[in-house]
C-alpha cells in the first residue's frame, strides 16, 4: 500500500516522547507524500504538527487494531514495532495483570512485585501435556515445551532464565524446577526430585543477598541439569556456578545486606544449639551492618534457618557438618570483627591480644591462635636465596584479613555445591537432561568494575547464542514451508567478543597485567587504549585516562579500571591458608586442601566442539586468574547449551520502587533491549511475521468473498485468489504448505477491509432498519387518518339516519292514530249485527228440538220391548247349550287332568312363574337408575350449596376486613340461618330418598321370599307328581327305554331353568350392587363438600389400579382368595374388573365341561351295552370304572392346566403393565366393594357348578357300574359307598364334596328311583334346593350389611353435623379476628391440615409399598406353582393315555445355598473364579455371580466351624482381587467388575451376619442362611477398605480415560456449527509445540465424551454396581469434567468469548440431558457443573454497568471473586465491533463487598475426591436357587 493510504485521516499512530518513550496519537487530516507536517491530535485532544523529513524525523510508527492490542504472543501484532511491543506488554500486565507473553520463541516476564496464586499444583496439572501455544503464556508452558520436545526429539534441552537484579530470575527458575519435579518425579523411593527442590533454599542462603533492587537477589550464577531415564523420570541432578560476588562478604552498598545465611545466624543466636557459636545481632558485625539495614520487610530470618537446616538434612547432610559449616560462616563474622591497631612508625600493626573476636575465630575453625594472631599482622616474602618476614601496615593487614574472609566463604560455598552434587547424583544411567540457567542480565551502573564486566562479557555470549538461535528457527521454518526466502540480516556481536576474549583482548591484556611484578590499573588501562583504539566497539572516555568505553548489543558501559588486577588475582596470603589447613577440625581442613588445577569436567552426555578455539591457558607455574577461571566455565556453559534446544525466558523489572503493578516505560524499555526481545521482533518482522492457516484465514475473512468464490472446494485456491486480488504486491505476502505468511503490516490491511466490509454491511442494515421504522410511522400516522375520517363520516351518518327515523315514527304514529278510530266505528257495528243474528237463529233451533224429542221418545219404548222379547229367547237357547257344553267338559278336562299332571314335572311352569320376575327385576333397574339420577342431582346440588357457603364466606371475610364494621354481621347470621334452613330440607330430601330405597329394598326381599314360597310349592307339586308317577309305573309298567327319554328331555328343561334363575340372581346383584354404588357416592359427597370427583375422571382399575388381580385359577380357591384380600385391608386392596370377567368366562367354561361330560355319559351308557354280554368279574368292573374316572381327570386337568396358564400370563401383563404406576388414592373404595360383592358372586356361582361336575363325574361312575351290574335300584345308593374305598385320592376328594346329597334320605330316594333309575333327577332337585339355601343366606348376609350401612350413614350425618358446627364456631372466631390475625389463623389451619393429609398419604404410601412386596412375592410363589404344574403336565402327557394317572409331588432334596470344596482344590477355585476370569464371561448370568459363590463357600466352612478353611479363604481372595487389579490397573471395565463383586461380598457378609441391624429386610429362609459361628465384622473391614482403594482406582483410570478429551470435547469442538470466529495467532501456534508429522493431538467431541461416559455407566450397570455408588463414581467424572474445563478456561484467553460461552453452555446442556436421560439426576452430579456453567453464562452477559456488576456477583455463586475477574480480564471480542471488559468494570467487581470465603487458589483442584459412601444393599435373591453355569468350570464344587 502506498504512503497516502497508510497515513489516511483517522488512522492511529505513535510518537516519540521524553516522558513516556511514546506516545499515541490520530491523524485528523490525509498525509500526502512529500508534505513536511503530519497533523495529529493526542489522547488528551490536544493538537500536534509532527513534522516529519527525510532527514530529521521519519514518518511515525502505526498503531495496531484494538482487537490485536493484548495479544499474548506479541508476533502475533500487525505492527512489529518497539511502541507496539511496549504497549501491549503494559496493557498485558495492568489491566488484566498478566505477567507473562510470549514474544516468539521468548517467555518475556514481567516481576509482579506480588505473590500471585498461579503456581500451585492445580497449575501444573493444567500445563501438563498441553501444546505451548494453546494455553496462556506462563513458566508452566516453557518447562512443558522442554520437557515434551526432550521426550519426543530424544535431544537435551535447556532453559535460559536471564534478567537485571530484581526481575525475577531465581523465581521462575525455581518454579520450572518444581514443574519437573512434579511431572517427572521418580518412581523410586530416593525422593529425588525433593532434593532437587531442597537445593533452592539452601543456594538461596548463601548466594543471595538483598540489593537496592531486590530483596532476593541471586549473586552468582547456576546451571542446573536435571537428568531423566528412558522414562523420563528424574533419577538425579547436577549444579554448576558462575561467578560468585565475593565481595559482598566483606562490603555492601547503603541499603543493602551480605549474604542470607549471616543474618539467619545472628536471629537465631539465642538457641541452644547455636550458643557454641557466640554470636549476637547482625548490628554488632563489620560485615552484616555495612547496610545500615539488617531487616528485610515480611522475611523471618529465624525461620528460614529452620528451612535451611531442613534441605541440608533432606540432601544428607549430617548434624555435625551443618554445625562445621555454621562454625566456618560465624567465624568469618568475627574475622571481620577483629581490630588491628597501627604502630607509631605507621608501617606494621598489631592485634590486641584481648580481641575475643580473634579467639572465638580461632576457637570456631580449630587453628592456633598465636599462629593467626601473627600472620595477620605479617607476610612472607620469597626470593631466590631467602625468605623474609615483613610487616604490614594496618591497610594492608586489613586487606589481607578480607581477602581471607572472602576465600573463606568461597571455599565454604564450593564445598556445599559440591555436597549437594554428591546429595543429587545418582547411579543409575543419565539418557537425557533439562538444564535450567539463572544467571545475570546486562547490568549498567553509575561504577561499572570487574564484576559487571563479567557479568555483560556472558550476556554478550548468551545474546549471540539467542541470535543465531532465532534466525535459525526462522529459516527452518520457511524451508518446511517451502516458500523462497533471502537471508535476514541481524546484529552479529561478535566483534564485541573477539574485544573480550581474542588474542591481546581485554582478558588477555588483563592477565598480562597481572603477571607483572608492578603491575597497576592505570598500566592496564593505557595499554588498552593503545592496543584497541580503532577497535569500532572500543571507547575512550574524554575526561578520564583511567576508565574505559565498551560498546555492547544492548548499550555502551564505561568501567572503572581501578580495582579490576586485585580481583582478578584474587590474592590470598598462604600462611593464612597453611594455618586453616591445620585445623582439627576435618572439615575446615578439606576446604583448604590445594585440589588439581584443572577445569571442571565435561558431562558424560555432552559431546560437542566448541564454536571457537579456545584461548590458550597460561603456564602451570602461575595462578589462573579470575577471569581466566570465568572464560573458561563461559565457554564450557556455551558447548552445553549449543548442544542443547534453548528456551529463552526474558524477566522484566517493571519499577525501581518495587510496587506492585506499577509499570515504568523507560525501565522496561531498558530491558527489553538489552535482553534481545526487541532483536526478535525485528528478526522476524524483517520476514514474515504473521502467518495463517489456510481454514483459519477462510473462515476470518470469507467475508471480503463473493458468493460464488465460496463455493470452491478447495480453500487454498479460494484464499489465493482473494489475496491476488486485495494485495497487489505480491511480495507482501507468501504461500506455503500449510500456511500462509504475511509481511508486517499486512494482517492489519486485511483487518481494515474486513472492518470497512462490516462497517458499509451495518450501514445498509441501519438504512433498511430505518426504512423500515419510517415506514412504520407512516403506515400508524395513514391509519389514526383514516380512523379519524371514518369517526367523523360515521358522526354525519348517523345524525341523517336520526332524521329519517324520526320522520318514519311520525308517519307511523298517524297511520295507527287513524287506523284505531276507524275499526272503532267497524267493531261498534259489528256487535249490532251479530245480536240480531243471535237472537233469530236461537228461535229457529228450539222449534227444530221440539220435534226431534217427540220422535227420540217413541223409538225408546219400541227398543225396550223389542229388546225383552230376544233376551228371553236367548236365555233358553243358552242353559240348553251350557248343559250341553258341562257333560263334554267334563269328560275333556278328566283327559286334560291327567295331562297336565303328567306335564307338571317340566320346567314350563317354572318358565312361566320366572317370566313375571324378569319383568319385575327389569323395572326395578330402570326404577334404579331414576333414583340413581336423582341421588346424582341432589349431590350436585349439595355441592353447588356448599360452593356457595364457600363463596360467601371468603366474601363476608373479604367485607369484614374492608369495612371492619358489625352492620353487615346481622346480614350474614341471616344468611348463615337461610343456609341452614337449605341444608336441613337437603337432608330431608336425603332421608325420604333413603326411605325410598329402604322401601324398594324390602319389596326386593319380599319378592324373594315369594319367590321361595313357589320354589316350595314347586318342591310339594314335584314331590306328589314323583309319587303319582312311581304309581303309574307300578301299575302301567312302562319300559325303562321311556324313562330314559323321559329323564333326558326333564335333564334339558332343568339345566335351562337353573340357567335363568342363575342369570335373574346376576341381575339382582347388579341392582343391589348400583344402590351401594349409589349410598357410596353420597357418602363420598358429604365427607368431601367441596371436591366431587367427576365419574369421566376415575379410569378403569384395568389400567389404573397398582394392585395385581388375585386370579382364581392360580390360587385354586376362590374362598381362599377372598379372605386374602379381606385379610389386606380395604386400603390396600384393590380387584381388577378382569377377574370378575375371568371368572364369568370360567363359569361358562365349566358350564361347557358339565355338557361334555354328558356327553362322555351317554358315550359311557353305549359302551356299557354294548359289553354287556362280556364277563363282569369284580375285578374287571373295578378297572373299567377306574379306567373311565381316570380318563375324565386327565382330560379335566389338562382343561385347568391351560387355564392357569392363560390366567398366569394375563396376570404377568397386568403386573407389568402396572409396575411403574402408583394411585394410592382411597376412591379405590367403591370399586373394590363393587367388584368384591361381584367376585363372591361368581365365586358361590363356581362352586355350584363344581358341585354339579363332581355329581356328573360320581354319577358317570355309578352310572357304568350300575348299568354293567343290573343290580336293583334299592342297591344304587350303596355303589357311591363301595367306590370310595376304591377310588383313588382324588375321587375322595370328590365323594366328600357331596357326602351331603350322596347320603341324603333313603326313603325319598326309594321314591324317585323308579322315575329316574340313575338319580339324576333328585340329585338335580337337591341341588336347586343347596342354590336356594345359598341365595337366602345371600340375602340375610345383605340386610346386616345394609344395616351396617344405615348406622354408618347415621354416623356420616353426625360427622358433617359436628362438621359445620366446627365451621360456624371457625366463622364466628375469625370475624372476631382482625385482618392480619385472620390470615394468620387461616395459614396455619392450613398448614395443619396440610401436615395431616401429608402424614396420611406417607402411612398410605408405606402401606401401598409393603403390599407390592407382598403381592411381588406371591408372584414368585404362583410363577414357581405354575413351573410344577407345567413340569407335571408335560410328565403326564409323556405317560400312556391310559394310564393311572396319580399326581404325587415329586419332592427334592433341599439345597441350602452352601458350596463345597476340597483343600486342595482352593488354589483352582480362585484361578478361575478371581484370576482368570473375564467379564464377558459372566454376563449373561446375575450380576456379581463371583461374589455369591465366594460367600457360598465362606457359608459351608461356617457350617463345618472351620476357621482356617474361612481365614484361608478370605485372606486369599482379597489378595487375589487385589494381584487382579494391580495386573489390570487400566482397564476400566476390570475394575468396576471387582469393584461390584468385593461390595457385593461385602453386603453379602453384612446380610447374613446374623445382627439384627442387618436382618430387617431379610426373608425367613434368608435369616436361616445366616453364619452360625463366626463373626466376620474385622474381615468386613477389610472388604470396606479394599472396596474404597478399588473405587479410587477405578476413578483414576476413568479420569485418566476422559481427561485428554475434555477440553476438546467442552471447549474446542464446535457442537453448534459455524458459531466460533477465528482470531490471529501469534508464533506459539506455529510453534514445533506441536507434532506436525503425527498430525496434532487427536481431537475429541462432546458426543465421544458422552459416548464414553455412556459406556462407563452401562458397564457399572451390567456388572450389578449398586446404583448409590455408580452415582457417585459418575459424580467425581463430572467433577473432573469441571475442575479441567474451568482450569482451561481460566488460562486460555482465545476460548473466553461470547460464541465460546455459548458454545460451553450447549455442552453443558448437553452434560445434563444425559444425566436424565440415564436417571443420575438424584447423584449431585449436575451441581458440580455449576461452576463451568456460571463461567458460560459469565461470558454471555453484559458487563458494563454497576447493575451487571451486581448482577454478576449474584448470579456468578459457585466462583471466586479471583476466578470472575481472572475470566473478564481473558475476556476477548472476536471483531471490533465487541468491547472488551473495561478496566473500571473490573475493579468494582475486585472492591464489590463480598459475604463468601472463596479459596487462595486460583484453579480448582482436579484431584478432589468426594467422600464415597458404600450405602449397605441387601440382596433379595435366594442362595439356594442359584445357578453357576458350566462354562465357568467349577464342577469340583459341590452344593450343599
Amino acid at each position: 500500500m502506498s504512503v497516502n493510504e497508510l497515513y489516511a485521516k483517522y488512522t492511529r499512530v505513535w510518537i516519540p516522547d521524553p516522558d513516556h518513550v511514546w506516545r499515541a496519537a490520530e491523524i485528523v487530516r490525509d498525509y500526502k507524500e512529500g508534505e513536511p507536517v503530519l497533523h495529529l491530535t493526542l489522547e488528551d485532544e490536544t493538537p500536534l504538527e509532527y513534522s516529519v523529513g527525510p532527514k530529521s524525523n521519519s514518518l511515525p510508527f502505526l498503531r495496531n487494531p484494538d482487537i490485536l492490542v493484548g495479544e499474548n504472543d506479541l508476533t502475533a501484532l500487525s505492527y512489529l514495532h518497539e511502541p507496539a511491543v511496549l504497549h501491549n506488554l503494559k496493557v498485558r500486565f495492568l489491566e488484566p495483570n498478566h505477567i507473562y507473553t510470549y514474544c516468539g520463541i521468548v517467555l518475556v516476564a514481567i516481576n509482579p512485585y506480588e505473590q500471585l496464586h498461579i503456581y500451585g499444583e492445580e497449575v501444573i496439572r493444567a500445563y501438563s501435556g498441553q501444546n505451548m501455544g494453546d494455553m496462556d503464556p506462563h513458566i508452566f508452558a516453557v518447562a512443558e515445551e522442554a520437557y515434551k520436545q526432550m521426550a519426543r526429539d530424544e535431544r537435551n534441552q535447556s532453559i535460559i532464565v536471564s534478567g537485571e537484579s530484581g526481575a525475577g530470575k531465581t523465581v521462575s527458575a525455581k518454579y520450572a524446577m518444581r514443574f519437573f519435579a512434579t511431572v517427572g518425579g521418580s518412581t523410586s523411593d530416593t525422593n529425588v526430585e525433593e532434593k532437587v527442590l531442597a537445593s533452592s533454599p539452601i543456594m538461596e542462603a548463601i548466594g543471595n543477598a538483598k540489593t537496592t533492587r531486590n530483596d532476593n537477589s541471586s549473586r552468582f550464577g547456576k546451571y542446573i541439569q536435571i537428568g531423566f531415564n528412558r522414562q523420563y523420570r528424574i533419577i538425579g541432578a547436577n549444579m554448576r556456578t558462575y561467578l560468585l560476588e565475593k565481595s559482598r562478604v566483606v562490603f555492601q552498598a547503603e541499603d543493602e545486606r551480605n549474604y542470607h545465611i549471616f543474618y539467619q545466624l545472628c536471629a537465631s543466636a539465642s538457641l541452644p544449639e547455636y550458643k557454641d557459636l557466640c554470636l549476637t545481632s547482625a548490628e554488632d558485625f563489620t560485615f552484616t551492618s555495612m547496610g545500615e539495614n539488617i531487616f528485610i520487610e515480611g522475611v523471618n530470618d529465624a525461620a528460614d534457618l529452620e528451612k535451611t537446616r531442613e534441605a541440608f538434612t533432606l540432601l544428607g547432610i549430617k548434624e555435625g557438618n551443618q554445625s562445621s559449616i555454621f562454625k566456618v560462616i560465624a567465624s568469618i563474622l568475627h574475622l571481620g570483627n577483629i581490630e588491628i591497631c597501627s604502630q607509631r612508625d605507621g608501617e606494621s600493626c598489631h592485634i590486641l591480644k584481648d580481641d575475643l573476636h580473634l579467639k572465638h575465630f580461632c576457637t570456631l575453625l580449630g587453628v592456633e591462635l598465636k599462629q593467626m594472631e601473627h600472620w595477620l599482622c605479617h607476610r612472607k616474602l620469597i626470593t631466590a636465596t631467602e625468605t623474609y618476614v615483613k610487616n604490614m601496615s594496618t591497610k594492608q593487614a586489613e586487606n589481607a584479613r578480607d581477602a581471607l574472609a572472602k576465600h573463606i566463604y568461597a571455599r565454604m560455598f564450593d564445598w556445599i555445591v559440591e555436597h549437594i552434587n554428591k546429595a543429587l547424583h545418582t547411579s543409575s544411567k543419565q539418557h537425557s537432561f533439562i538444564g535450567v540457567l539463572d544467571i545475570y542480565g546486562f547490568e549498567t551502573f553509575e561504577v561499572n568494575s570487574f564484576e559487571q564486566f563479567c557479568i555483560n562479557y556472558a550476556n554478550e555470549k548468551l545474546q549471540q547464542q539467542f541470535n543465531s538461535h532465532v534466525f535459525k528457527l526462522e529459516q527452518e521454518e520457511y524451508m518446511k514451508e517451502q516458500i523462497p526466502w533471502t537471508l535476514i540480516d541481524f546484529y552479529d556481536n561478535q566483534p564485541c567478543i573477539d574485544l573480550i576474549e581474542a588474542r591481546l583482548g581485554v582478558l588477555d591484556l588483563l592477565d598480562e597485567e597481572c603477571r607483572v611484578p608492578k603491575g597497576t590499573d592505570e598500566n592496564w588501562a593505557q595499554k588498552l587504549y593503545k592496543q584497541h583504539s580503532v577497535s569500532a566497539h572500543f571507547q575512550k572516555p574524554r575526561m578520564s585516562n583511567v576508565s574505559f568505553i565498551i560498546v555492547h548489543f544492548a548499550d555502551k558501559v564505561e568501567y572503572q579500571s581501578e580495582g579490576f588486577l586485585e580481583k582478578n588475582r584474587d590474592t590470598v596470603y598462604g600462611e593464612q591458608i597453611n594455618i586453616l589447613k591445620a585445623s582439627e577440625f576435618q572439615l575446615v581442613a578439606d576446604l583448604f586442601h590445594d585440589k588439581d588445577d584443572v577445569p571442571p569436567p565435561k558431562s558424560s552426555r555432552v559431546n560437542v566442539r566448541p564454536a571457537k578455539t579456545t584461548p590458550k591457558a597460561p603456564n602451570k607455574e602461575h595462578k589462573k586468574t579470575v577471569g581466566h577461571q570465568f572464560r573458561s566455565s563461559l565457554h564450557l556453559l556455551m558447548e552445553t547449551l549449543n548442544a542443547t534446544t534453548p528456551h529463552y525466558v526474558r524477566c522484566i523489572k517493571p519499577n525501581d520502587l518495587k510496587e506492585p503493578f506499577m509499570f515504568d516505560s523507560r525501565r522496561a524499555v531498558q530491558q527489553l533491549r538489552a535482553c534481545g526481545v526487541l532483536e526478535t521482533i525485528r528478526i522476524s518482522a524483517a520476514g514474515y511475521p504473521s502467518r495463517w492457516t489456510y481454514p483459519d484465514f477462510f473462515n476470518r475473512y470469507r467475508v471480503l468473498l463473493k458468493k460464488s468464490e465460496m463455493t470452491s472446494p478447495d480453500k487454498k485456491l479460494v484464499c489465493r485468489n482473494l489475496l491476488e486480488t486485495l494485495i497487489k504486491d505480491h511480495d507482501m505476502f507468501q504461500f506455503g504448505k500449510t500456511k500462509i505468511f504475511f509481511r508486517a503490516g499486512q494482517v492489519a490491511y486485511l483487518e481494515k477491509l474486513r472492518a470497512d466490509r462490516f462497517r458499509t454491511a451495518c450501514i445498509k442494515i441501519q438504512k433498511t432498519v430505518r426504512g423500515w421504522l419510517q415506514r412504520l410511522r407512516y403506515r400508524k400516522v395513514r391509519k389514526m387518518a383514516v380512523t379519524l375520517q371514518r369517526y367523523g363520516r360515521g358522526y354525519l351518518a348517523r345524525r341523517h339516519a336520526e332524521f329519517l327515523r324520526q320522520t318514519r315514527a311520525a308517519l307511523l304514529c298517524q297511520k295507527q292514530y287513524r287506523m284505531v278510530r276507524d275499526r272503532r266505528v267497524y267493531l261498534r257495528v259489528r256487535r249490532a249485527v251479530v245480536t240480531i243474528q243471535a237472537f233469530t237463529r236461537g228461535m229457529f233451533t228450539r222449534r227444530i228440538y221440539q220435534e226431534f224429542m217427540l220422535h227420540h221418545k217413541a223409538m225408546l219404548i219400541q227398543k225396550v220391548v223389542r229388546g225383552w222379547i230376544q233376551r228371553r229367547r236367548f236365555r233358553r237357547a243358552r242353559d240348553a247349550a251350557i248343559t250341553i257344553q258341562c257333560l263334554f267338559r267334563r269328560v275333556q278336562a278328566r283327559r286334560r287332568l291327567k295331562q297336565l299332571k303328567v306335564e307338571a314335572r317340566s320346567a314350563e311352569r317354572l318358565k312361566s312363574l320366572n317370566s313375571g320376575m324378569e319383568n319385575k327385576i327389569v323395572q326395578l333397574q330402570r326404577k334404579m337408575d331414576d333414583k340413581s339420577k336423582e341421588l346424582r342431582t341432589q349431590n350436585d346440588q349439595l355441592l353447588q350449596v356448599n360452593n356457595k357457603l364457600q363463596k360467601q364466606l371468603e366474601q363476608v371475610k373479604s367485607q369484614q376486613g374492608e369495612a371492619g364494621g358489625g352492620a353487615q354481621l346481622s346480614s350474614l347470621q341471616e344468611e348463615l340461618d337461610r343456609l341452614r334452613q337449605e341444608l336441613q330440607e337437603a337432608t330431608a330430601q336425603r332421608k325420604r330418598t333413603e326411605e325410598e330405597h329402604r322401601n324398594e329394598k324390602t319389596g326386593l326381599q319380599l319378592r324373594v321370599e315369594e319367590l321361595e314360597k313357589e320354589n316350595a310349592l314347586l318342591k310339594s307339586e314335584k314331590e306328589e307328581m314323583n309319587h303319582r308317577i312311581l304309581q303309574q309305573t307300578k301299575s302301567s309298567g312302562e319300559d325303562s327305554g321311556t324313562v330314559s327319554l323321559m329323564e333326558t328331555s326333564l335333564q334339558a328343561e332343568l339345566d335351562a331353568e337353573r340357567q335363568r334363575y342363575q342369570n335373574l340372581l346376576k341381575q339382582m346383584t347388579t341392582v343391589e350392587q348400583r344402590y351401594d354404588n349409589l349410598k357410596e357416592e353420597l357418602s363420598m359427597s358429604k365427607f368431601q363438600p367441596g371436591h366431587r370427583r367427576n365419574p369421566s375422571n376415575q379410569s378403569s382399575l384395568e389400567s389404573d389400579s397398582n394392585y395385581t388381580s388375585i386370579s382364581t385359577s392360580e390360587v385354586g380357591d376362590t374362598e381362599d382368595s377372598i379372605q386374602l384380600v379381606e385379610e389386606m385391608g380395604l386400603e390396600k386392596a384393590a380387584m381388577d374388573i378382569g377377574v370378575f370377567m375371568k371368572l364369568q368366562k370360567r363359569v361358562r367354561e365349566l358350564e361347557q365341561e358339565r355338557r361334555r361330560l354328558q356327553v362322555n355319559l351317554d358315550k359311557m351308557e353305549e359302551l356299557a351295552r354294548s359289553r354287556a354280554s362280556e364277563s363282569r368279574s369284580s375285578t374287571s368292573e373295578q378297572e373299567t370304572a377306574d379306567l373311565a374316572y381316570n380318563n375324565l381327570k386327565r382330560q379335566e386337568l389338562e382343561s385347568e392346566n391351560k387355564k392357569l396358564k392363560k390366567d398366569l400370563n394375563e396376570l404377568r401383563k397386568s403386573i407389568s403393565e402396572r409396575a411403574s404406576e402408583n394411585d394410592p388414592s382411597n376412591e379405590l373404595q367403591d370399586s373394590y366393594n363393587l367388584l368384591l360383592s361381584q367376585l363372591r358372586s361368581a365365586n358361590e356361582e363356581l362352586e355350584g357348578r363344581k358341585e354339579e361336575v363332581l355329581i356328573l363325574r360320581t354319577q358317570i361312575v355309578s352310572a357304568a357300574h350300575i348299568q354293567e351290574s343290573k343290580q336293583p335300584i334299592q342297591q344304587s345308593s350303596e355303589a357311591p359307598e363301595v367306590s370310595e374305598d376304591k377310588e383313588p385320592v382324588d375321587s375322595e376328594e370328590a365323594l366328600k364334596a357331596y357326602h351331603g346329597l350322596c347320603e341324603s334320605k333313603n326313603s325319598t330316594l326309594q321314591d324317585w328311583c323308579p322315575l329316574d333309575e340313575d338319580g339324576e333327577l333328585g340329585l338335580a332337585y337337591l341341588g336347586l334346593k343347596q342354590v336356594a339355601r345359598l341365595l337366602e343366606a345371600q340375602l340375610q348376609t345383605q340386610s346386616r350389611q345394609h344395616g351396617d350401612e344405615l348406622e354408618a350413614l347415621h354416623t356420616q350425618i353426625e360427622l358433617l353435623r359436628d362438621d359445620i358446627e366446627k365451621k360456624q364456631e371457625i366463622l364466628s372466631f375469625t370475624a372476631s379476628l382482625s385482618p392480619e390475625a385472620r390470615v394468620e389463623y387461616s395459614v396455619q389451619q392450613e398448614i395443619t391440615r396440610l401436615t395431616n393429609d401429608n402424614l396420611d398419604l406417607k402411612e398410605l404410601v408405606e402401606k401401598l409399598e409393603k403390599n407390592e412386596r407382598k403381592l411381588k412375592k406371591q408372584l414368585r410363589i404362583y410363577m414357581k406353582k405354575v413351573q410344577e404344574l407345567e413340569a407335571e403336565a408335560q410328565t403326564s402327557r409323556s405317560r400312556p393315555a391310559m394310564s393311572r394317572q396319580v399326581t404325587v409331588q415329586r419332592k427334592e432334596k433341599d439345597f441350602e445355598g452352601m458350596l463345597e470344596y476340597y483343600k486342595e482344590d482352593e488354589a483352582l477355585l480362585f484361578r478361575t473364579l478371581i484370576t482368570d476370569i473375564r467379564p464377558n464371561t459372566v454376563s449373561a448370568t446375575v450380576p456379581c455371580l463371583p461374589a455369591y459363590i465366594l460367600f457360598m463357600c465362606i457359608r459351608h466352612a461356617d457350617y463345618v466351624n472351620d476357621d482356617q478353611k474361612v481365614e484361608s479363604l478370605l485372606t486369599s481372595t482379597i489378595n487375589a482381587i487385589k494381584k487382579v487389579l494391580k495386573k489390570n490397573n487400566e482397564d476400566f471395565e476390570m475394575t468396576s467388575f471387582w469393584l461390584a463383586n468385593t461390595s457385593r461380598l461385602l453386603h453379602c457378609l453384612k446380610q447374613y451376619s446374623g445382627d439384627e441391624a442387618f436382618m430387617t429386610q431379610n426373608t425367613g429362609k434368608q435369616n436361616e442362611h445366616c453364619l452360625k459361628n463366626f463373626d466376620l465384622a474385622e474381615y468386613r473391614q477389610v472388604l470396606s477398605d479394599l472396596s474404597i482403594q478399588i473405587y479410587q482406582q477405578l476413578i483414576k483410570v476413568a479420569e485418566g480415560i476422559i481427561q485428554p478429551m475434555i477440553v476438546s470435547a467442552m471447549l474446542e469442538s464446535e457442537s453448534i456449527p459455524s458459531l466460533a470466529g477465528v482470531k490471529t495467532m501469534g508464533y506459539r501456534n506455529r510453534s514445533s509445540s506441536m507434532d506436525v508429522d503425527s498430525g496434532g493431538p487427536p481431537t475429541y467431541t462432546l458426543q465421544a465424551l458422552i459416548r464414553q461416559l455412556g459406556q462407563f455407566h452401562g458397564t457399572m450397570r451390567d456388572h450389578g454396581l449398586d446404583p448409590e455408588i455408580v452415582g457417585q463414581v459418575v459424580r467425581q467424572l463430572f467433577h473432573c469434567v469441571n475442575a479441567v474445563t474451568l482450569n482451561n478456561l481460566l488460562l486460555r484467553k482465545d476460548v473466553c468469548s461470547w460464541s465460546n460461552g455459548m458454545q460451553l453452555r450447549y455442552n453443558t446442556s448437553q452434560m445434563e440431558e444425559w444425566l436424565r436421560a440415564n436417571n443420575l439426576s438424584q447423584s449431585k452430579a449436575a451441581e458440580t457443573l455449576e461452576p463451568i456453567i456460571q463461567a458460560a453464562q459469565l461470558l454471555q452477559v453484559k458487563k458494563k454497568t454497576t447493575q451487571d456488576a451486581e448482577a454478576i456477583c449474584s448470579l456468578c455463586t459457585a466462583l471466586s471473586t479471583q476466578q470472575i475477574v481472572k475470566i473478564l480480564n481473558l475476556y476477548t471480542p472476536l471483531n471490533e465491533f465487541e468491547e472488551r471488559v473495561s478496566v473500571s468494570f473490573i475493579r468494582s467487581i475486585q472492591t464489590r463487598p463480598q459475604q463468601r470465603h472463596d479459596p487462595p487458589q486460583l484453579l480448582m483442584d482436579t484431584k478432589h475426591m468426594f467422600p464415597v459412601l458404600f450405602p449397605y444393599t441387601p440382596s433379595a435373591l435366594s442362595l439356594e436357587t442359584l445357578h453357576i453355569p458350566a462354562s465357568l468350570g467349577l464342577d469340583f464344587l459341590t452344593r450343599v
